[in-house]
């Protein structure tokens, strides 16, 4: 099964405020280059020969190696375009949990600290062996996400995400993020 890179383009035109549609379209070829190397390495891994894996080298190994790179890189930018769109709705629910954590407000504040922390990804999470929110940051689209955790908001604080509009003004950019949280899907995956 091939994989399709979904359609964006209603972000664009002012419907994200703070990230022009120049800044969107960088961002928007690039994840679609995620998806044309995963559907790459997919077709290769159904013809490799699987009959020798070695640490050193060996073809399947490799693709191996970089398939989580490319399918990760192409579902974590699936879920940061879909929760992006300003909407402040946040059910009863997600409420509760982010009163519990200690509110909305503290909750933004650690997912902007865990994107200043690097380049990478920022991750909201409710984990589902606590049941609490928790933040993450990640470094690499494949090392270090964290298993067992529902993402609830998913922050891409790599240049790439804003370099055209804020440069290396990091902080500018998580400030615009924050301020276009879509909240009734990031309500919606709590309540799936």
């Amino acid at each position: 099964m091939a994989y399709t890179a979904k359609n964006f383009d209603h972000l664009k035109g002012g419907a994200v405020k703070g990230l022009s549609d120049a800044q969107l379209d960088q961002h928007f070829t690039l994840y679609k280059g995620y998806i044309t190397k995963l559907n790459e390495i997919e077709e290769k891994l159904s013809s490799a020969d699987n009959t020798k894996p070695n640490y050193s080298f060996n073809e399947y190994t490799e693709l191996k190696r970089r398939e989580a790179v490319a399918f990760n890189g192409s579902f974590l930018h699936e879920l940061y375009f879909e929760n992006l769109g300003a909407d402040a709705t946040i059910s009863a629910g997600l409420k509760t949990v982010l009163d519990a954590f200690g509110g909305q407000e503290k909750v933004i504040a650690d997912l902007k600290a865990c994107a200043m922390s690097g380049p990478g990804w920022a991750l909201l999470t409710r984990n589902r062996r606590d049941g609490k929110l928790h933040t993450y940051f990640v470094a690499e689209h494949h090392l270090g996400l964290p298993i067992e955790q529902d993402l609830l908001v998913v922050l891409d604080s790599w240049e790439h995400a804003f370099m055209v509009d804020y440069g290396i003004a990091r902080a500018k950019y998580l400030d615009a993020f924050v301020e276009n949280i879509k909240w009734s899907e990031v309500s919606k995956r709590f309540g799936a």
